[in-house]
Order: C-alpha cells, then structure tokens, then sequence
C-alpha cells in the first residue's frame, strides 16, 4: 500500500571502472517532505538482502542514490528494493530485476600498440581485451577501428 506517487522514480544504475555501481532515483512526486529511501538488494535468489553501504544524499540529506564497491557479475539478474519511511504516511515500496551485463559500461581496450612500416606502407595494431566485470570472457566482443591521418 503507501501514498500514490510517493515511490522512488527514475531509478537506473550502471556499472563502472570494471567493480564499481552507482544506482540513482528521484524522491517520489507525492512523498511528504519527511520521506526517507533506502535501498536493499540481492545479488543472486539464493542470496540475502543487504542494504546499501554508502547513499549519495541531496542537499536535504535525503537518501537519492547509492555508490557500491567491488561489484562482480556472477549471477545474470540482481533484485533491487528501496522502501521509503516517512513520519506522515505510509511510503510505497519499488522493486526491479536487472541483468547486471546490461548495465555495465565497458572500459576501453589495453595494451594498444601501433606498429608501422613505412617501406610496406601497412600498420599493424594490437590490443587486448579490456577487463570486464562479468564472467563470459571472450564472448560478444567487437571492435571498430577509426583511423584518421593527420
């Protein structure tokens, strides 16, 4: 139950830098000005809810986002929650499944090397693959290489 428009909205989060996740929200429309979120989540069904470590606050100190550390993708889809408790009315709870790999913004390649030959007027370049946070390694990875002569 809880008050109409009074659940968090816009809520999305994005891995980065390989182990890190920040998610963010708005305070619901209709929240009293008392409204207080907290976000709970589960990495895996078999795993326990745990609740966020370190929220990012607005200028009011309430509660609009949640920074998280060594993040690794082990399970497809985590559960996300954020309740709210408000001393005025009952705060509507949201709830969403995200497939963790849909979130993650990959780093650039490493290791880039250029190699050229001036006489065979060929380059040769190299690089690896940038470190991911989930498990299938090698698979669905493609590159586009721009090159532009100066």
């Amino acid at each position: 139950a809880g008050k109409k428009g009074s659940a968090i909205e816009n809520f999305s989060c994005v891995i980065y830098d390989v182990s890190l996740m920040n998610c963010t929200w708005q305070a619901g429309r209709n929240a009293p000005g008392d409204t207080q979120y907290f976000l709970y989540w589960k990495k895996s069904r078999d795993d326990n809810e745990t609740e966020c470590e370190l929220y990012i606050k607005d200028e009011n100190g309430r509660h609009v986002g949640c920074r998280f550390q060594n993040v690794m993708i082990k399970h497809k889809i985590a559960y996300f929650m954020v309740n709210g408790s408000s001393n005025v009315s009952q705060i509507r709870f949201y709830d969403k499944y995200i497939e963790l790999y849909t979130i993650e913004k990959l780093m650039p390649p490493s290791n880039v090397t250029v190699n050229c030959d001036k006489k065979e007027n060929d380059c040769i370049i190299q690089w690896e693959r940038p470190q991911i946070s989930h498990s299938d390694k090698d698979r669905c990875f493609k590159y586009e290489v721009k090159i532009t002569y100066k």
